[in-house]
């Protein structure tokens, strides 16, 4: 039998929860704990595991899943990375990935450990498909268009704004790339709405799409986990032009980006020490067991 991998979750929201049964799920991974605020109340499913306030008192971890905010993944990174723990992650905001690479490649040569950033659907696993498509038609046009559904990264963010008391923020595909964000709170008492909508709307999250908030008094009656993503490119192949892609997914939003991240964390430690985006890794890595049965089931 092959060894176990010893993975610890970071984190117990939505993607935590469905991290943990994804790795419950693996063949080749055991849950070495999980890492959470709130030790003193122990959700009934985590019984048969270690459940701690640090990554760092946990045996033997060979990688952490890191099931935290966008916004924090930088600091839980840097002090796993420091500890010798490799590291995954599902950073969504697009236009800093570059810098949240360059800034934990360095930590991770240094300390002998392997980071995944943005591993998730997107950026994470479209990012892969968007290169791809890029291979078949050099020159062209790629549209991705998300939606309709809830975006965790955003509704995290959101709630983060000073006088949300609950959030939803729902992405609607506009076509051609374009998206609106429909943004819905509960609003905590004393706070004004439109100053709190204001707020909102000036988050980079939010800042550069279309963007309408709307105070209601129950968000958990418009939650729904479903989410999708139609990817078109129009180029050309060569000198043929004319050439018509399409990519089209509907799927449950945290149990992809748990299920890329499980994959991811496989894949750390089939690297040499540094940071990785998902486009920089072979897809095989993503896979358990020999790579050699993987060529020969699917090229």
């Amino acid at each position: 039998m092959s060894r176990m991998i010893r993975a610890a979750v970071v984190g117990y929201g939505n993607i935590g929860k469905y991290v943990v049964e994804a790795l419950e799920c693996a063949s080749d991974f055991e849950i070495a704990g999980i890492v959470r605020r709130d030790v003193a109340k122990i959700p009934s499913e985590l019984k048969d595991y270690p459940v701690v306030s640090s990554v760092l008192e946990l045996k033997e971890v060979e990688v952490a899943i890191l099931c935290t905010p966008t916004r924090s993944v930088e600091q839980n990174a840097r002090a796993c990375l420091e500890s010798g723990i490799n590291t995954v992650d599902s950073f969504d905001i697009h236009g800093q990935i570059p810098q949240l690479r360059e800034s934990l490649d360095g930590t991770a040569k240094r300390y002998n450990a392997v980071s995944v950033i943005s591993a998730g659907w997107d950026p994470g696993s479209d990012s892969v498909i968007r290169t791809l498509l890029e291979a078949l038609a050099p020159r062209g046009i790629t549209y991705t268009n998300f939606g309709p559904g809830m975006s965790m990264g955003h509704t995290v963010a959101v709630k983060a704004i000073a006088g949300v008391r609950a959030a939803l923020s729902m992405t609607i595909p506009a076509g051609t790339g374009v998206h609106r964000r429909m943004v819905y709170i509960e609003l905590q008492e004393g706070y004004d709405f439109q100053s709190v909508a204001q707020a909102i709307k000036a988050d980079d999250y939010f800042a550069h799409d279309e963007t309408h908030v709307f105070q209601v008094e129950d968000v958990e009656a418009l939650k729904d986990m479903g989410h999708g993503v139609r990817m078109e490119r129009k180029g050309v192949s060569g000198q043929t032009q004319n050439q018509l892609f399409r990519f089209d997914m509907r799927i449950n939003n945290p149990a992809l980006t748990a299920q890329v991240l499980v994959g991811a964390a496989r894949a750390s430690l089939k690297q040499q020490p540094g940071a990785y985006t998902l486009i920089e890794i072979p897809v095989v890595d993503l896979l358990p067991g020999e790579k050699e049965s993987w060529i020969q089931k699917l090229v």
